[in-house]
């Protein structure tokens, strides 16, 4: 049987509501995402979490770069950089974004430290023996997207579970395109 994993995405207190970039109703998935925590646990497969982690001068954030699009979210060794308390983390968690000229929306661009020298997500998903993963977090229509399309990309049969994801959308029916998208790169949507 081949191996899976749980790929839980930036569910962090500045993405829920309250947070610097909250999305709507975010902190509502959190029972379903403990579920697949659970369900991992006892299959004994593999359980990772990633995190946006941005320095406070983060090319992202509008007020300080022209590009940025992106109020100051997710700061490190803040408490909007701090995962949702309700969440049960058991699993070693992969920090994105962490340089102040480097931006990933796919958790596939973290590292099992700040370091970017430190071990990636791929890499510790293939040492492990992952054949399959499920994403779930936030936001269905930025990094989860991105992470399961990458995850796809990289050889990974992945499925997205939308009762464990909700989107931003900052434009209407972000959430549909996103999930036309997905399956568009193959990945199951269920």
């Amino acid at each position: 049987m081949a191996k899976k994993a749980l790929i839980v995405v930036d569910y962090q207190n500045d993405f829920c509501p309250g947070g610097a970039l909250a999305v709507p109703e975010g902190d509502q998935v959190v029972d379903t995402i403990n579920g697949l925590v659970d369900e991992f646990t006892k299959s004994g497969n593999v359980i990772v979490y990633t995190k946006d982690y941005h320095p406070s001068d983060h090319v992202s954030f509008k007020i300080n770069h022209p590009e940025g699009i992106w109020p100051p979210h997710c700061v490190q060794n803040t408490p909007g950089a701090e995962f949702h308390p309700g969440l049960k983390v058991a699993g070693p968690t992969f920090y994105k974004a962490f340089l102040s000229h480097q931006d990933s929306y796919s958790g596939f661009g973290g590292h099992i430290e700040a370091n970017p020298e430190a071990q990636s997500l791929e890499d510790y998903l293939k040492e492990q023996g992952v054949e399959e993963v499920t994403v779930v977090g936030l936001a269905l229509d930025y990094c989860v997207k991105s992470t399961a399309i990458d995850a796809h990309k990289l050889g990974f049969d992945t499925n997205v579970v939308l009762e464990g994801t909700k989107a931003v959308n900052v434009n209407p029916g972000d959430d549909k395109k996103a999930v036309e998208e997905l399956k568009a790169e193959g990945v199951q949507v269920k």
